[in-house]
This record gives C-alpha cells, structure tokens and sequence, in this order.
C-alpha cells in the first residue's frame, strides 16, 4: 500500500530547501540502501556481478511499465544524449530535423551532427512540420522553463508529412503520465525525476524505427544470448531493442530499480499533482497565475535564496526552482520568506 502524501517525505532522506529536481533528484532511502550495500560488497569482493546485473532487467520492465510500453522496446544506455545519436542513425543523407529554439542541446547537437537542424516555438512545431521535415525532435517539459509541450498535436502533423517524432522525457518521467503511443522514440535521462544515479538513462525505440537504426555502439551486452557473446564472430544481436543496449553502468541501475519502484508504488499522477500543487502555491502566493509544471522560473537573486537554504539552479538567467515527492509545503514557505 502507498503511504499517504503526508507521510511521502519519510520515505527519503532529504534536507529541506531541496528544489533542484531539474538537476539531480534524491534517491529514495530503500535505493540509496541498495546501492551503499552493492558499494560494499564492490570494495570486499563478496558478490558476482550477475545480481547487480538483474537490476538491469528490473529497471527495463519498470521504465516500460511507466511509459506504457513493452520491456522488448526499451534500450538502456548511460546518457540520453548517446540514445539520440543512435536513433539519428535512422535518418537518410540530407535529413532535416526540426527541434525547438529552446531545447537543452543533448537533443540538439546529435541531430546537428546528423542532419540539418531548423528551429520554431516549442508551442507551434506542428504548423512548422513540412514535407522537407525528416524529423521533429522535442522535450516533453522544458528545462529552463518548465513549458509543457502536448505531443498529440505533433504527432498528428507528423503522421501527415512521413516524418519521426522523437520526445526528451528527461524532464516529465517520474511527474507526468504519459504514453509512447504516437512516438517513435522517447529518451530519459534517470537521474531527475526518476531519482536514479547519473549512468543510468532509457529509450523506447518502435520496432519500425529499430528497423531503419544502426547499432553503431554494439557490444556484448547487446548480444542475443549474453553467455555467448563474449568472443568473436559471427555478430549476433538481440533482435529487439536490447541490440542498442550500451553495456550498463551496473551501479547506477542498482539504484534505479528500486527508485523506480518507490515512484510507481506512489503512482506517477498522483506525484504529479503533488508536485503541481506545491509548485502552483508557490506561484499564487507571489501573485502569478497556475501552471501546469512543477518547473519554474523566478527573477529571483540566487545568492538570496541559497543563503535561506534553497538550493536551486540558475537558467537561462533566472532562478529554477522544481518541486518532487519528498518536497513539503515547509519548503514553499521557506521561499516566500527568503523573497519576502
């Protein structure tokens, strides 16, 4: 049974004026315990490596589980941005890829590498979609604003022109239910809103998309059968998403499995509207009206704000501030007091 929203802060062990999500969030207790346990038996030598491993596998079925996919199309790697370079494989010579004029440059930069980029609003990227457009690549939730993009609008347009659409969930996994229906890709960096360790990140990849993919990175942990793939030829890769695998990071997802299920057992809407209202009581108080992101801005002066105990980020000249499940009224409080 989930505890109740009163009671959701004792599950971590977060000091209080922690509003930096966006960046980094904290590890619930029961994955920071996994992890210091596995670091343990790392320094002494007690263990295989085939149960850290299994977390791999843990991690997958839950991160499919939570974009509504199956585990057959998610692909770990280490990075987001190592996943859109591999899904950029997939674009013929002369793509065009058309990408917000705000857009965190790890889904900017492999598609620059790639293809030509063009730019447009994040709010009006489908009426910019025409028949020159190979791709259009987008983040769910902005990092610097915290806006919002509806995917259905998009895809929609899309579908009419031909062209992939691939979403950045880095910034709305672990906060906003959504589905990959529609999508033919969505990456997630795990180390924000899913509270894993950084090395850990995920991508649904849809088998027709997979289909037009090179797996330039492939290694043996993309083997159809692992046993067997240590040594030499003949090459023989998994035939699902696993063959984009990047040999993981086995720490990190130690720490991932169980983050993951703390967040599913709370339930991601219910996170979600945990997190707004926080956010959207912030935004009252200071005379702005709701949002729907937990994510926002502030001309606020940082070094206010840190000496009051706030840690936050600064982007795009202003102060970040986003709010998660250990996040409690009493930080709230504590920026209205600082900006007082």
């Amino acid at each position: 049974m989930a505890a109740a929203v009163s009671d959701w802060s004792t599950l971590w062990d977060a000091r209080p004026g922690w509003l930096n999500t966006a960046s980094y969030g904290l590890p619930p207790r029961l994955a920071y315990t996994a992890l210091d346990t596995v670091l343990d038996q790392w320094r002494h030598g007690s263990s295989d490596w085939a149960p850290w491993d299994e977390s791999v596998t843990r991690s997958r079925t839950l991160f499919a589980r939570l974009i509504g996919a199956q585990p057959a199309d998610i692909t770990v790697s280490s990075s987001a941005s190592h996943i859109i370079s591999a899904i950029a494989t997939a674009l013929p010579d002369g793509a065009t890829v058309l990408v917000p004029d705000i857009e965190f440059t790890s889904n900017v930069f492999p598609w620059a590498v790639a293809a030509r980029v063009r730019t447009a609003p994040a709010d009006r990227l489908a009426e910019h979609i025409t028949p020159g457009t190979t791709a259009v690549a987008f983040s769910l939730v902005q990092s610097a604003t915290g806006q919002v993009t509806d995917p259905a609008p998009i895809v929609e347009a899309a579908r009419a022109r031909g062209c992939l659409v691939i979403a950045d969930a880095s910034q709305a996994c672990g906060w906003l239910p959504f589905t990959v229906q529609g999508l033919d890709a969505v990456v997630c960096a795990a180390y924000k809103w899913l509270m894993a360790p950084r090395g850990a990140a995920f991508g649904y990849l849809s088998p027709l998309l997979r289909e037009r993919m090179r797996p330039l990175a492939a290694n043996w942990y993309g083997a159809a059968e692992r046993d067997s793939g240590y040594y030499g030829m003949p090459l023989r890769l998994a035939d699902d998403a696993r063959a984009f695998d990047l040999s993981p990071a086995w720490f990190s997802y130690v720490g991932a499995a169980p983050a993951l299920e703390v967040l599913l057992t709370l339930g991601v809407a219910a996170v979600g509207e945990h997190n707004l209202a926080l956010a959207n009581r912030l935004r009252t108080e200071l005379g702005r009206p709701p949002s729907d992101s937990p994510i926002l801005s502030l001309d606020a002066d940082p070094a206010r704000l840190a000496a009051a105990g706030i840690r936050a980020a600064v982007r795009a000249g202003r102060a970040r501030l986003s709010f998660h499940a250990y996040n409690t009224h009493a930080d709230v409080e504590r920026v209205l007091e600082a900006l007082r």
